[in-house]
């Protein structure tokens, strides 16, 4: 606020400066020259209404009807801050407007309702364009200080000048100010002592400080422009001040409306965060930092291309020459790519998720990152292996979290001694620990004695225990385990 005050002061008094101006024109064969008798026949220091006002090609209106427009159309060059740069003005008596298929000349882009039109020879703003500008007018001028204060600043002291500029348009600009403040600070003290405050009672404590402040004061300057933008006309300042505020609120207006949004993508992670939360799959908890990783750089991207747009700063070459250089880049990028669709394939599919025991290839270990690019597995001898997504989405996964059961098979080698009936004991018994256990498979177990060995009586122990981890299932082998010793010991 306090920058763009300044700004505001040091364009007033370079505006004092002026412009040069040509010699008083009265001739219309180009736009050029029509251009040239409205600017020179408004300017301050030669002034001449009525011979500006052969611009205007309606014989039904009086002189003092086109003085009237003449007003009007100046006022509306400065309140929409518009500066006519004559070296670029067609100087062609013939020119053609191949948009429109005639001989026309739109004076802004801005207001492409407002143009000069050739006819009988001479390029003048047409009866169905007067309507346009009355329509402009009212759009621009919602707000009249005069009418307001009910007074005539001609006969006052206020329509005196100072730096170039009328004491009333000095008073406009320092109550407009005062009003910028005191908008902003109502704003702020809504959400930060009444809006804040209330989500703290309703147990959302530091929700609205953390992440709906910092939305807040970029509304809030926002409301600001708005208000700026809509009042400034108003008061009637030179076209050059004009020129540079209106461009100013061009560009500002889309940067803070995208800071605004930049900073709600942290309403929206703390929103997926919780929706990621209630769900029972720990691969979308990755997916999080993505999208806002995404969504920051996409609100930067298109909110850079909207500024430069608002700038008229002509934006089909850079983004021609983007995609050029965009070709370039994916051809050398295509690795990148890959991995990156290899991700979203990751996310789509979910082959696993964050904690599964995965084995792909050589790799064999446990999930712990999902990544932009690419995914990070602990391995058993505690190393990471960062795997590209790309190279992962192509390749076999052995999932071995998704099992349902962990199957745990043994050999139980007696001596050849041992008698039959103490052997169909033994096989009973370890039936009996897999049937007592909580965690077997009572339904799908093999026990037997079905091999001679070399040097042993072999005993077939293949049971599936219900264990969620790797870790689990270390344990209840181990119950098993000694379950079966104290047996062999009785």
């Amino acid at each position: 606020m306090k920058n763009l005050f300044i700004f505001l002061l040091v364009l007033c008094s370079f505006s004092a400066l002026g412009n040069p101006k040509d010699t008083i024109t009265s001739r219309l064969e180009t736009p050029y020259l029509t251009l040239q008798t409205f600017v020179s026949n408004v300017a301050e220091d030669s002034y001449n209404p009525e011979a500006a006002s052969i611009i205007f090609n309606n014989p039904r209106l009086t002189i003092d009807q086109k003085v009237d427009y003449v007003k009007r159309l100046e006022q509306v060059f400065e309140g929409a801050g518009i500066l006519i740069f004559f070296n670029q003005v067609p100087t062609q008596t013939d020119y053609f407007d191949s948009l429109n298929n005639e001989n026309r000349y739109v004076i802004n882009s801005r207001y492409p309702e407002i143009y000069l039109q050739k006819r009988r020879g001479r390029w003048q703003i047409q009866p169905e364009v007067m309507e346009s500008i009355d329509k402009v007018h009212e759009e621009l001028f919602k707000f009249d200080p005069k009418n307001f204060i009910g007074l005539e600043f001609e006969k006052t002291g206020l329509n005196a000048h100072f730096l170039g500029i009328k004491l009333w348009q000095w008073l406009g600009i320092v109550i407009l100010f005062g009003l910028c403040f005191l908008i902003r600070h109502i704003f702020m003290v809504i959400f930060e002592r009444i809006f804040i405050r209330l989500l703290d009672k309703v147990g959302q404590r530091n929700i609205g400080s953390r992440y709906i402040l910092p939305v807040a004061r970029p509304a809030g300057m926002l409301m600001v422009f708005f208000f700026v933008g809509a009042l400034y006309p108003s008061l009637e300042l030179p076209r050059l001040v004009g020129y540079y505020v209106v461009l100013a609120l061009k560009g500002l207006i889309p940067l803070y409306g995208m800071i605004a949004l930049y900073q709600m993508t942290s309403v929206v992670d703390v929103y997926l965060t919780r929706l990621v939360n209630s769900t029972e799959s720990t691969l979308d908890d990755q997916l999080v930092p993505i999208i806002r990783k995404v969504l920051r750089i996409g609100i930067v991207v298109i909110g850079g291309l909207v500024i430069l747009d608002s700038l008229d700063v002509p934006i089909l070459p850079l983004l021609t020459g983007l995609s050029i250089g965009g070709l370039a880049f994916a051809l050398a990028a295509q690795d990148t790519i890959k991995n990156f669709f290899g991700s979203l394939m990751i996310f789509v599919d979910k082959p696993f998720q964050i904690g599964d025991w995965i084995v792909s290839g050589d790799i064999d270990g446990m999930v712990e990152e999902v990544g932009f690019r690419s995914t990070r597995i602990r391995t058993f001898r505690n190393s990471v292996v960062s795997v590209p997504n790309g190279q992962l989405a192509d390749s076999t996964i052995d999932n071995n979290g998704l099992r349902r059961m962990r199957r745990f098979r043994t050999i139980i080698q007696i001596k050849y001694d041992t008698p039959p009936k103490l052997i169909e004991t033994f096989v009973k018994g370890l039936n009996k620990i897999v049937k007592d256990h909580p965690k077997t498979n009572n339904d799908k177990y093999e026990i037997h004695f079905n091999d001679l060995g070399a040097h042993s009586l072999d005993i077939l122990f293949y049971i599936f225990f219900e264990a969620p981890t790797w870790t689990d299932e270390l344990k209840f082998r181990q119950e098993i385990l000694l379950e079966i010793l104290k047996l062999a010991e009785y």
